[in-house]
């Protein structure tokens, strides 16, 4: 073959390419070059595609709601209201039992229970030497402390069950409401006030170390962390009664109360804030029996799914 049947050669096979390639790119756009060498003809061949797909946006904005096809159930109040909170839903809320002794105390007889109850009435002093009389913000790091032993216990005894293929007699679920109800104290309390940068890192530095001390305690000895709950939980008692003591005296202004703990305690529509910290209170008592008890059946030589828990128990 010579130079010159070559060269037309080589010149048919470039003409050739030049007519496939480009009906090849748009059939295999993402195949045939890479973004960087779309260019501007790969941006002209989507503008002209794009009104074929016109509707493509308009069904994506109508998933993004229920991607999985079901309008979610709107939810109103009881005066017809639509329900305003993601965070917990009408069957989640309660009306709280004020009628419990908030004076009941475990008395310490064992070693381990004289251990946590020193513990526990030491970083009392230290609270109430830092917050002094500013209860609203003693209430966010109390609520930031108190809803981390549950979730713990809570989680561990899931892997319990699942890793020895038994039921939990229900005290995952009951621990599982307490860390739920502790956390909706707190969101209740930020409505109240709001922290401070360094009482912020104060509580980042808390979480940190507690959530890893509660950690290795529950897994040494459930008997004791419960106990040592039992007795925060009676020293939170204590706390919000002297919240309440500031109210009634006036020393602190009895605004009303949140909407969220309107809501979510199914108070009065025109409640105060000391109908709230009642509430609270309240609640703090229930759990104060709930680790007591669930301690005493350690006591026992039990486990807990030895024994029913007492679920919806605030």
């Amino acid at each position: 073959m010579s130079s010159r049947m070559a060269g037309a050669t080589l010149l048919r096979r470039a003409a050739s390419a030049r007519g496939i390639m480009p009906a090849a790119a748009r059939v295999f756009p993402a195949r045939m070059a890479s973004t960087e060498a779309a260019g501007p003809r790969a941006k002209q061949e989507e503008a002209t595609e794009k009104p074929q797909g016109a509707t493509a946006p308009e069904q994506n904005k109508k998933a993004v709601p229920s991607y999985w096809g079901i309008e979610p159930r709107k939810l109103v109040k009881d005066d017809g209201t639509e329900w305003p909170w993601f965070s917990f839903r009408p069957w989640d809320t309660y009306r709280p039992d004020t009628s419990i002794d908030v004076a009941k105390h475990h008395e310490p007889r064992a070693v381990a229970d004289k251990v946590a109850y020193l513990i526990v009435r030491t970083l009392r002093k230290g609270s109430d030497l830092f917050f002094q009389r500013r209860h609203a913000s003693h209430a966010l790091l109390l609520e930031t402390v108190a809803a981390v032993p549950p979730m713990v216990g809570g989680v561990l005894l899931h892997l319990r069950s699942l890793r020895r293929f038994e039921h939990s007699g229900g005290w995952i679920r009951a621990l599982m409401e307490e860390a739920e109800n502790e956390r909706m104290h707190l969101m209740t309390f930020m409505e109240v006030t709001q922290p401070l940068w360094w009482e912020r890192a104060l509580v980042l530095a808390t979480q940190g170390v507690f959530f890893n001390a509660y950690f290795v305690g529950y897994l040494v000895s459930p008997k004791f962390a419960h106990r040592f709950v039992g007795y925060l939980e009676e020293e939170a008692v204590h706390s919000y009664t002297e919240y309440l003591k500031d109210l009634e005296a006036g020393l602190i202004e009895n605004t009303p109360a949140p909407a969220i703990a309107i809501d979510y305690w199914r108070l009065p529509a025109d409640a105060r804030l000391k109908d709230v910290v009642t509430a609270v209170r309240a609640d703090e008592a229930h759990h104060r029996d709930a680790n007591h008890y669930a301690s005493d059946i350690h006591y026992q030589g039990m486990t807990l799914n030895q024994t029913p828990a007492p679920l919806g128990y605030h």
